[in-house]
């Protein structure tokens, strides 16, 4: 009785801990993010990917594409900003745990299970950046990468904030997309710079 009642408890403190420091982590975050429009052009490119490749009009297919591209170039701008704001952040706050499960203030008593989240926002920039540079691109070409790209950067915003299981879960749950698919989706330039990352080798 004593063992699961201390078991019962233990689990309690973990998740009251592991609430106090999501919330602190979704507070950083937050403060970045809001002077930014990520998530409402994120929309609007998923959506409006949707709707060009179903256009059957080829006048008004291309006038959706064009609208896209603005959108498109204002979201890299937008994570370019992100990308110099975070960098910003003092080192002991933009670690993330490479761990699968979110253990309480792993960051300050296992740094070095964690990697850094500047250079991982980073990574995301110049993904974006880099795809909307590339020459010889489609437009449907293009807009798949995108996606990908945008869907892992998301994943890593969730990441931070709560952990891997719970990013995954919710990538999976929105998109139905598993975060394999979505880090075989990317470029490759993203992909490589993402995994030495994330598994620190």
């Amino acid at each position: 009785m004593d063992t699961l009642f201390l078991l019962v408890v233990l689990v309690v403190a973990l998740r009251l801990f592991n609430g106090v420091a999501q919330r602190r982590r979704i507070a950083l975050l937050a403060q970045h993010l809001s002077p930014l429009r990520i998530e409402p052009l994120m929309g609007t490119l998923m959506d409006g990917y949707l709707r060009a490749l179903g256009e059957t009009d080829p006048e008004r297919q291309r006038q959706v594409w064009a609208v896209l591209e603005t959108a498109e170039a204002e979201i890299d701008i937008q994570l370019g900003r992100l990308s110099a704001s975070v960098a910003q952040m003092p080192p002991e706050h933009a670690r993330v745990s490479r761990l699968p499960l979110a253990l309480p203030f792993v960051e300050q008593w296992l740094p070095q299970a964690c990697f850094d989240l500047r250079e991982l926002l980073a990574i995301h920039a110049r993904g974006v950046a880099a795809v909307r540079q590339q020459d010889g691109l489609s437009v449907r070409d293009r807009a798949f990468t995108l996606s990908a790209e945008l869907l892992l950067f998301q994943h890593s915003c969730h990441w931070y904030c709560k952990s891997k299981m719970v990013a995954s879960a919710r990538l999976l749950a929105r998109h139905k997309t598993s975060h394999a698919q979505v880090l075989a989706s990317v470029s490759a330039g993203t992909r490589q710079a993402y995994l030495a990352l994330v598994s620190g080798r």
